[in-house]
């Protein structure tokens, strides 16, 4: 039996296939206002291999002269963030715990060759309020461990709907995707994965 990390929890099947097409189709009118880019790693100015976009009222974003950051405006268009959906403000509400609302979703999407190495989310000055992590598409392997790099890991399947909380002692836990399991799922026209993470940013 797979032993989570303690803060950490997997709410698998959480939103229904209706709820997922319904999602999909709110992901698209976001990236339809807020074009997806590819983000880049700081100081060497690699490209990552997921595109990304956000909503809300602050947006998370990287590139190699400021490095990670969050920002009201998409670094493209130069536009404000759109909304986050209702849809993902119910789902804070009921699974974070958190009396704040979530100012940043980013929106990442992984096509078929697509990672995500091992990283802590320690860009936002609030890390009283989790972080709540949706997977739509394909399938894929999130590993996740302790607060410590090089520390114990485990790794589990992450399906289209399944919901992921962590908080508490994991907040700043390490976590990546390994890989993508192409084909996996029908819910996108083509094969892929969007990841979606709603985040408190500001006190």
């Amino acid at each position: 039996m797979l032993v989570l990390p303690k803060g950490v929890r997997h709410l698998p099947g959480y939103f229904d296939r209706t709820q997922q097409e319904a999602l999909v189709e709110e992901i698209r009118s976001v990236v339809a206002a807020a074009p997806l880019y590819v983000p880049e790693m700081p100081k060497t100015g690699k490209p990552m291999s997921v595109r990304m976009t956000n909503c809300g009222t602050l947006g998370w974003v990287t590139d190699k002269a400021r490095g990670y950051r969050y920002q009201p405006l998409h670094p493209a268009t130069g536009e404000p963030w759109p909304a986050i959906p209702a849809s993902l403000m119910a789902l804070w509400e009921t699974v974070s715990g958190a009396e704040k609302a979530p100012e940043a979703c980013l929106i990442n999407f992984y096509g078929e060759t697509a990672k995500m190495g091992l990283h802590q989310d320690r860009d936002e000055a609030d890390l009283s309020c989790p972080v709540v992590s949706v997977s739509l598409g394909d399938d894929c392997l999130f590993r996740i461990g302790g607060t410590e790099r090089g520390g114990r890991t485990v790794s589990l399947r992450l399906m289209s709907g399944d919901v992921l909380v962590f908080g508490g002692e994991s907040r700043l836990a390490f976590h990546g995707v390994d890989r993508i399991y192409p084909g996996t799922s029908t819910l996108l026209k083509n094969t892929g994965r969007i990841n979606l993470t709603l985040r408190r940013v500001t006190v």
